[in-house]
């Protein structure tokens, strides 16, 4: 789904193709954007990834986390605790590298927001 408020700069494009690319393969996984001119995607009305970018250009990729989960990220270079919501265990990351590992983090974000029905279908 495109839209025109989405990433402007390069980085931020090669990200969000990425990103869509990981989520789009997921059961119901919506893409919208929010009031904040965020890219959300979201299942069952229910958030698991955002991105955004900064008026200079600096893109970044928000998604939902376990406290566990995020103190181990918190521990590794360029994983940093999501402003306003990361109380609740959101992660952050800007200039990711790890496309592989990020899948996967991604994919548990969408099952901590998805509901029983939807998480079954991804068991193997």
């Amino acid at each position: 789904m495109e839209h025109d408020k989405s990433m402007k700069s390069k980085e931020g494009t090669e990200m969000l193709e990425q990103v869509r690319r990981i989520c789009g393969s997921l059961p119901e996984a919506e893409e919208i954007i929010d009031g904040f001119g965020h890219t959300v995607f979201q299942v069952n009305g229910k958030s698991f990834a955002r991105l955004g970018e900064s008026e200079g250009g600096g893109a970044g990729l928000s998604f939902k986390s376990d406290r566990e989960t995020q103190e181990l990220l918190l521990q590794q270079e360029g994983f940093f605790k999501t402003p306003y919501i990361g109380h609740h265990g959101w992660v952050s990351v800007k200039h990711p590298q790890d496309w592989s590992m990020l899948g996967d983090l991604l994919k548990e974000a969408y099952l901590r927001a998805a509901p029983k029905r939807l998480a079954k279908l991804m068991m193997p």
